[in-house]
């Protein structure tokens, strides 16, 4: 089920700015935080999850648990109906962190983590020989500076 921000009211961005900066967080200190219930702030959390709009999750930082090789891969598809097919395909992918239809130069961007060059090199091999690929253009991250969730403040 597919939510849009207008679902959400003041005290569901403030449970999820809480979860931001700890994802750990009670709920206990969540209703304190927010001066809510305990009750209040479960049930909240609750309907959150169901709903999609937060999921739980154990986020690394790539470069300390081993990945060396980040990039951002420009494809150009052609034809252009086989778009869809072609990021459905790339999707799949493990290394890919994230993949987007664009409009402009290319068709489709995709970020990907690896844990090393070469392997970096075989897959933008693979996707190179995906049925619609017509190129592809890889920049890579030499460094990455900001890794982060989107700031809920810019919803406000």
């Amino acid at each position: 089920m597919e939510k849009n921000q207008s679902t959400l009211d003041d005290l569901d961005f403030a449970i999820l700015s809480c979860l931001q900066k700890d994802g750990r967080m009670s709920f206990t200190e969540i209703a304190e935080r927010l001066t809510v219930s305990v009750g209040t702030a479960r049930t909240r959390f609750n309907r959150l999850l169901e709903e999609g709009i937060i999921s739980i999750v154990g986020r690394v930082d790539p470069d300390k648990v081993g990945f060396r090789a980040y990039a951002h891969i420009a494809v150009y598809v052609r034809p252009a109906t086989l778009k869809e097919q072609v990021a459905q395909e790339i999707s799949a992918k493990p290394e890919v962190s994230f993949l987007a239809s664009t409009s402009g130069d290319y068709d489709l961007e995709v970020d990907v983590m690896c844990p090393s060059n070469n392997h970096l090199v075989d897959f933008v091999n693979q996707i190179s020989t995906i049925d619609g690929v017509y190129q592809t253009k890889t920049t890579l991250y030499f460094k990455v500076y900001k890794y982060a969730q989107p700031d809920l403040n810019l919803l406000k």
